[in-house]
């Protein structure tokens, strides 16, 4: 059994008639610990700095004062000036210091939030639909035309004839050569899973304003109706270009 020593005296730092007991523990493995306690004008006993501000309510400032030595520290006291009213956090027995709490962001978020794009111009679109975060980088109209002076060779250095496009494709833009509209129908098939429609404006509005009516996700030729003949020509081609491809490969 632990031999207790205890002290108890006034605390003149509280209100009249609040005591303060030492218990200081003389055996034990806890021997030499010494326990602080307070007792209300009522012998109520209290055991923390947190149930003693409870006791004494909001009218009494302990952020200043030290539980265990049962007195105020006046240097401190001079830092925790504090406005009237403000808060008592019980968790931690101290108040809070309003001239110290980080003021709180009131603006409103815009982020991912709807945004109306409003023109003053005549037939102009409204959008709700703008994208946040990462955005598509631009494309370039007609960057197929950079190519234009090159020429395909074979291994004997002989210019390579290009293709002839059908009647039906023709080209939407200004001075698009018969390489530039291949090099854009090429592209449009590699980098895009969409159908290839061609362009749906037509080729004098194009020309009017290429910037702002051509689509960037189509090829650069003029909408173009592809029959069932066409479908079963194009079969018939491709047969027959196996076929010679086999004889080939057969004569090797």
């Amino acid at each position: 059994m632990d031999i207790l020593e205890k002290r108890r005296s006034d605390c003149v730092d509280l209100p009249a008639g609040w005591k303060r007991e030492e218990v200081v523990r003389k055996s034990g493995l806890s021997a030499g610990k010494t326990d602080v306690y307070y007792y209300s004008p009522d012998a109520k006993k209290v055991r923390s700095k947190p149930q003693l501000a409870r006791e004494l309510g909001d009218g009494f400032d302990l952020s200043a004062f030290d539980f265990r030595t049962g007195r105020m520290i006046h240097s401190a006291l001079r830092k925790s000036k504090r406005q009237k009213g403000s808060p008592y956090d019980f968790s931690r027995g101290i108040r809070h210091d309003t001239s110290l709490v980080l003021p709180i962001r009131q603006t409103a978020s815009i982020f991912k939030q709807p945004v109306t794009v409003i023109r003053n111009q005549p037939d102009s679109k409204t959008k709700t639909d703008l994208k946040h975060g990462p955005q598509d980088p631009p494309k370039q109209l007609f960057w197929e035309k950079r190519l234009q002076g090159l020429q395909a060779r074979d291994s004997g250095c002989d210019v390579l004839q290009p293709l002839e496009l059908p009647r039906n494709v023709q080209g939407a833009g200004p001075e698009l050569t018969t390489e530039n509209i291949l090099q854009s129908i090429s592209a449009s098939l590699h980098l895009s899973s969409a159908p290839i429609t061609g362009q749906g404006s037509n080729k004098a509005t194009l020309l009017k304003n290429p910037g702002v009516n051509i689509d960037t996700n189509q090829p650069h030729i003029q909408q173009a109706i592809v029959s069932d003949e066409d479908i079963r020509r194009q079969e018939m081609k491709v047969l027959e270009a196996r076929r010679k491809l086999q004889d080939a490969m057969k004569a090797l």
